[in-house]
């Protein structure tokens, strides 16, 4: 039998060829490659600073500048320094102080108000301190309301409240060597001392522009999905936007925002365009009210027992049930019917091929949902996803595809060039005007960005070396959460830690950690607390050997966020590499270390009486 017979016989039984797979992945992604990476978008500053500005507040908010000192101010207010806030008073730390840009509590909940916003992950593992707050949500995936409603009673139950400054920004932050202190500045002339600052400023904080030529030109109504402008569309959350009943509106992006914003827009504008460079991957969301039932089977621990369950079912682990079974462990139960079939098994080549079948499946199955739920072929083939199901985060929702059903709804797709250029009235796309009133930009945040950038201030560590030109060429990190030369000084989020999708159980672990850190050093009376240079270089080395190993994959990807948009490696990059043995091997390393008691790796500096 010759070899294109045994393809040919291989491509019968799985339904596919994946040769021709490979192929159209490769072409689908070179279409995308850019040379300018994070480059092509633009920061919200200077002419384009407006897009930062709250609608959610009255403006002109002034107050009196303070000048105190606390034991830790916490830098943000989403569920990263909520957590940290929680955790610190777990264990005994009373002055907190927590300092947010936004009016409350919430993060990305407070900002990301856009009609359908909701968290793709499940609301039993994704709010987190469930048990703490005796609370159950209300539905298997949560709407923001709920979601900041929850940031908000963890406020509440922890006395965060008390203390906090929203609508404060910080600029600046330098250490004073002779006080031991970080020398906080904000933009209402603050003067804070802090023992410890926490950093958390999270991931998805900072909006990011497509760098288009004329951005600056359009005269109608635009405005970023994360500052959403009810006061011109009308409706609410829940969407109703009688604003738009004579408005041509149109989207740019196709990620995880606009697919849940883009439905509500179908409904209300006289006309809706969706500009698209890539298409998301869009599986079943299948949402449903809770059990009263399985809330009562319920029993203590249960929701780390079912975070973990999660996490180590999305890490590649095996798990006897998997107890939330949705999309996101979909590919895994993919790899247990081989598994249970003798399929599964061999060398690390063979079981990374036999990975890349069941993704190859899993992917056939999104395309075909397309197909399904679009009847205009040409529309469909243009909505599905020819990529790795990882390479980008795959999203959830049962409304996005039958929206190009409608026919005031228009799929732009610009074949992975993106848009050409915009007009004072118009978005063009290959010589083709498309006249607009209103445009919204559904294109995420700055992720592959200097951190500094990220969190709007600089910070200026020992001898006033500055954290920009520190990780310039490389981020540089113990455990992901301390950098030398930076004392006293934590950076929640994934930096350099193991990544799993339900960030708050990140968020969670990193907390308890830092609470553990901070506890011990007002015990022992500790001046400073800072990472040797040693530990951080083998911290550093164990990222880079572990980018190393999954670097094929991601150059494989189509660009995004995931990959750095498509140069993996260089810069700041996603969080400055990850570990990559999971985020299940990485909380192990964090607890076995917190276990030995010893601070390993810490240089600590005590001056009793300090």
């Amino acid at each position: 039998m010759s070899v294109d017979s045994v393809t040919r016989s291989q491509s019968a039984k799985l339904g596919f060829d994946p040769d021709a797979l490979r192929e159209k992945y490769r072409q689908e992604r070179d279409k995308r490659i850019r040379t300018d990476g994070n480059d092509q978008y633009l920061e919200a500053a200077g002419d384009f600073g407006r897009y930062l500005d709250d609608p959610y507040v009255k403006p002109g908010f002034t107050r009196e500048a303070l000048s105190e000192e606390v034991e830790v101010a916490i830098i943000g207010g989403g569920f990263s320094g909520l957590l940290a806030g929680a955790r610190l008073r777990e264990a005994g730390v009373d002055s907190v102080r927590v300092i947010e840009t936004g009016s409350d509590f919430g993060g990305t909940w407070y900002w990301n108000r856009y009609p359908g916003a909701q968290c793709d992950i499940e609301s039993y593992i994704y709010l987190p301190l469930l048990e703490e707050l005796d609370y159950i949500p209300q539905e298997k995936y949560a709407y923001r309301p709920e979601i900041q409603a929850h940031s908000q009673a963890i406020g509440r139950h922890y006395d965060l409240y008390r203390n906090a400054l929203f609508q404060t920004q910080m600029t600046e932050m330098h250490w004073d060597e002779a006080a031991a202190r970080w020398i906080l500045s904000t933009n209402h002339g603050d003067r804070l001392r802090a023992r410890f600052v926490c950093m958390a400023i999270g991931p998805l904080s900072r909006p990011k522009l497509p760098g288009i030529p004329g951005l600056a030109s359009f005269a109608g109504n635009s405005f970023h999905t994360s500052r959403w402008d009810y006061a011109y569309t009308g409706g609410d959350a829940d969407g109703n936007l009688t604003g738009l009943r004579d408005k041509r509106v149109g989207v740019i992006g196709t990620g995880a925002t606009a697919v849940q914003c883009t439905p509500h827009l179908g409904e209300a504008a006289q006309h809706l365009y969706v500009f698209q460079r890539t298409p998301s991957s869009i599986d079943e969301r299948g949402n449903r009210p809770t059990d009263p039932e399985w809330v009562k089977s319920l029993k203590p621990g249960w929701q780390q027992h079912r975070i973990d369950n999660f996490s180590i079912l999305v890490s590649g682990g095996f798990q006897e049930v998997d107890l939330v079974g949705d999309g996101w462990t979909d590919i895994i139960r993919n790899l247990s019917g081989l598994a249970a079939s003798g399929e599964l098994g061999g060398s690390p080549e063979e079981l990374a091929a036999q990975v890349e079948l069941a993704d190859f499946r899993k992917m056939e199955q999104i395309r075909a949902r397309v197909d399904a739920l679009v009847s205009d072929p040409t529309t469909a083939e243009a909505l599905k996803p020819y990529y790795r199901q990882f390479c980008k985060r795959p999203c959830f929702h049962d409304d996005y595809l039958p929206t190009f059903e409608r026919a005031n709804v228009t799929l732009v797709d610009t074949q992975g060039k993106g848009v050409e250029r915009i007009t004072e009235n118009a978005v063009v796309v290959d010589g083709k005007a498309y006249q607009l009133d209103c445009l919204i930009y559904a294109t995420g945040f700055e992720v592959g960005t200097d951190y500094t950038r990220r969190a709007g201030c600089e910070i200026f560590g020992r001898d006033g070396l500055s954290l920009h030109s520190k990780w310039a060429d490389q981020v540089s990190t113990f455990h992901g959460l301390l950098s030398r030369g930076f004392p006293n000084c934590f950076f929640m989020g994934g930096i350099q830690s193991g990544i799993t999708p339900n960030f708050t159980e990140l968020y969670n672990e990193q907390s308890q950690h830092i609470a553990y850190i901070v506890a011990q050093g007002l015990a022992r009376e500790a001046r400073t607390i800072e990472t040797s240079q040693e530990a951080e270089a083998d911290w550093v080395r164990t990222i880079q050997a572990s980018t190393f190993a999954t670097g094929n994959f991601q150059s494989d990807c189509t660009p995004g966020y995931y990959n750095n948009e498509g140069k993996p490696g260089e810069g700041p990059g996603w969080f400055g590499g990850n570990f990559g043995g999971g985020a299940q091997d990485f909380f192990k390393i964090l607890r076995e270390w917190r276990a030995k008691g010893d601070l390993e790796g810490l240089e600590v500096v005590s001056s009793p009486g300090y």
